[in-house]
């Protein structure tokens, strides 16, 4: 039974009860009484007044679409321990519109009983404080897109009347919804376990258990339900699909299709998705629908896809963030919060992965834009030609061999903006690939319209200097190659935003014109320890946010980053003994660079009568980089003792300090005073003899206050060390 009132539903109580008793119908038998519920049930502090600060408290349940929000909020509706707790209960399907009144009013029928008369919101809601004042209420709030916190703060005015530990549980795919009306920690729901899955398919497919028993359909139906990765609506769905299938081959069809392709009779998976799709901002999806281009189970880094994102011309600066990366992030930040995308299990904080489902959704709404090179595709061009002339952007899996057949179907994409090779899954890191010198030499200078253009990966010596042609190119990424030096013609890419040279250990230098490329926002060359010689003019790339490494001398002077006020990120400033004149540290201004958050200082590791330990120590000094300093590192200093910037208490948040091989400094900075420090690296500070309470620093009541988040502290190869002097104890 339901009622319509202005777009919102609402659901009497006892309509979400299971209609069925099996422990798999509607997933129950894992959010019925898994841990899910009891977690929540747990925030809801049921039979307890802890939190009676407050009058009620809300929790809401995030996920991505066909998770199981819904049903894991109907087994808390329905749970006993529930019935038993609050005085009152309401169920509303809130959906797209967010209509306080309607809502209010459908809230105020449901309690009372009885249609309200009156039309004016403030009235409905007088009506409403007076049924549920110090009364215990519980109230879900189901399926919610509304971002305005205005629009929510007058939806709960009549909820402040209620009695302590009075509760509203909301569900909603997106982590900014749910940030403006929670006041306690969302409650962020997985996918479910393969096994998990199996059983709900297999039961809505045929009812049974699981396909232990069923040998003609395990393999197939364990495949499929591999198809829904962890969601619950989906197995339903195909199940429901399976069930008119009485032979294994009719379900071999259903995993061979995409899920796109299916009947949409009783399938429920595609509207789900195309809900959080319909929802996005106009900007929002064109972002989403280029990650197409990424092949299931694909792990890519967050800061890749903005970069790709920006060379695409996507993205651009905003009232609040003036540069296009701060854009491209925050939308990030934005499909991340709608579940569009899922943090890697691997741990690493910039990896990221779309689900298989939708992975389909994105290719869907992409249509022909996008283009996957695939082995399928490889053996049918003539077949596609006319989605081929359609293709922009085309990615592919890179083959230890792609040899010039591979690649026929680019002699058709004459307007292709995308050429984006990826990584081969699972394969050793010393795998070679090798590319064509038909498709370097011939094919990529005849796309004459690209903007990302990747050979990252394979095993090439050089480019040809026709890649100077593609006037449009953003993003060129030869990362991983064997290249030792790039084509002259390369200074003549104007527009180039991104050149990544990445762990090139065979790069030597750099052009002398590489400093004409005055809208490159990031070059990278971390890994290219061969790179001897870097040109004059990068303080001419004034746009520039990455600068890994910066390689001193042959006329190249610390100085020329003193108009890099842009610099983000991670450098290394190597060759710092070549630095003659003290001032140019000053001229550097790294004080200045306040998006610098990691750096290393590298000097020779020959300490040879040609070093000036005074001149070190000055230069070093006025290096003394932003307070907003992450991480540091210090080689081969020469000076007799250590900066006096080093352990300032103003680098709150410094975590991390490897000082290692300054063999001429006689004793340890002090570090004592730096509260976010957590690792400490000391290695071949072979003057000093004696360590005291100096390194904890001055000015602490006890000594042992000193270092308070200090996890990891190493010494190494201290030969001349004698005495251990310093007291960590609280006296």
């Amino acid at each position: 039974m339901s009622d319509h009132l202005g777009g919102t539903r609402l659901r009497r109580t006892g309509d979400e009860r299971p209609r069925s008793t099996s422990l798999v119908d509607e997933y129950s038998g894992f959010y019925g009484s898994g841990k899910d519920k009891q977690a929540i049930l747990a925030q809801m502090c049921l039979g307890s007044e802890s939190g009676s600060d407050r009058r009620f408290r809300v929790i809401p349940i995030v996920g991505m679409g066909g998770v199981g929000k819904t049903t894991l909020a109907q087994h808390i509706y329905n749970d006993e321990k529930v019935q038993n707790f609050f005085e009152l209960k309401a169920w509303i399907c809130v959906s797209d519109k967010f209509d306080e009144l309607a809502i209010t009013e459908t809230l105020y029928k449901e309690i009372s009983s009885e249609s309200c008369e009156f039309k004016d919101l403030n009235m409905v809601q007088v009506k409403l404080r007076e049924r549920i004042s110090k009364k215990k209420f519980l109230l879900i709030l189901d399926d919610v897109w509304n971002e305005n916190y205005g629009k929510w703060d007058v939806l709960s005015r009549p909820f402040q009347v209620g009695a302590p530990g009075s509760t509203v549980i909301v569900t909603t795919r997106n982590v900014s919804v749910a940030s403006i009306m929670r006041s306690v920690p969302d409650y962020h729901l997985d996918q479910l376990e393969h096994e998990e899955i199996c059983s709900i398919l297999a039961h809505h497919a045929r009812g049974w258990q699981n396909f232990d028993a069923h040998t003609d359909f395990k393999e197939t139906g364990e495949a499929i339900a591999k198809k829904c990765k962890g969601l619950p609506l989906a197995a339903k769905s195909l199940g429901g699909l399976l069930r008119t299938k009485k032979n294994p081959y009719q379900w071999k069809d259903v995993l061979d299709s995409k899920i796109w392709d299916l009947p949409t009779e009783n399938n429920d998976i595609l509207p789900a998705l195309r809900l959080s799709y319909h929802h996005l901002p106009s900007h929002l999806k064109r972002l989403f629908a280029y990650c197409s281009i990424f092949p299931k189970d694909y792990e890519f880094d967050k800061h890749d896809l903005v970069l790709l994102w920006m060379a695409e011309g996507f993205l651009r600066p905003s009232e609040t963030h003036n540069e296009m990366e701060d854009v491209g992030f925050q939308c990030f930040d934005e499909l991340l919060s709608r579940s569009f995308f899922q943090r890697s299990k691997t741990g690493a904080e910039s990896r990221f992965l779309i689900h298989d489902l939708v992975n389909d959704l994105a290719q869907h709404v992409a249509g022909r834009v996008c283009f996957r090179l695939d082995d399928k595709a490889e053996s049918n061009v003539q077949h596609m030609r006319d989605s081929l002339l359609k293709a922009r952007h085309s990615s592919f899996i890179r083959h230890e061999y792609d040899g010039s057949q591979r690649f026929e179907a680019f002699n058709i994409v004459r307007k292709l903006r995308t050429f984006l090779p990826l990584p081969v899954f699972k394969t050793p890191i010393w795998q070679d690939f090798y590319l064509t010198n038909q498709v370097i030499y011939d094919l990529l200078p005849q796309l004459h319209f690209l903007r990302v253009l990747s050979l990252s990966g394979y095993n090439i010596l050089q480019l040809p200097n026709a890649i100077g042609n593609l006037k449009h190119l953003r993003y060129l990424n030869v990362s991983d190659t064997r290249i030792k030096q790039l084509p002259e013609s390369v200074s003549k890419l104007y527009n180039l935003q991104t050149l990544l040279l990445r762990d090139c250990d065979r790069l030597i230098k750099l052009h002398a014109n590489i400093g004409n490329l005055i809208n490159l926002r990031h070059l990278d060359v971390a890994g290219t320890d061969k790179l001897q010689e870097m040109p004059l003019g990068l303080c001419k790339m004034a746009s520039l946010q990455t600068l890994s490494k910066i390689v001193l001398g042959r006329g190249l002077k610390v100085n020329e980053l003193r108009g890099l006020s842009n610099l983000r990120g991670a450098l290394s400033i190597i060759r710092l003994h070549s630095v003659m004149d003290a001032q140019d540290g000053r001229e550097a201004n790294l004080t200045c660079k306040r998006g610098l958050e990691e750096l290393e200082m590298v000097w020779s590791s020959d300490f040879d009568d040609s070093r000036n330990k005074m001149n070190e120590k000055e230069i070093i000094e006025l290096l003394k980089p932003s307070t907003n300093l992450r991480r540091l590192e210090v080689k081969h200093y020469g000076g007799v003792e250590f900066p006096t910037w080093l352990g300032d208490p103003s680098f709150s948040q410094l975590a991390h300090i490897s000082l290692s091989d300054c063999r001429h400094c006689t004793s340890l900075p002090s570090l004592g005073h730096l509260t976010s420090l957590k690792k400490l690296h000391i290695s071949g500070i072979k003057g000093v003899k004696t360590v005291g309470n100096e390194l904890c620093g001055v000015g602490w009541p006890h000594v042992g206050d000193a270092f308070p988040s200090l996890e990891t502290l190493e010494f190494v190869d201290m030969v001349d060390w004698e005495e251990w002097s310093t007291n960590l104890s609280n006296e």
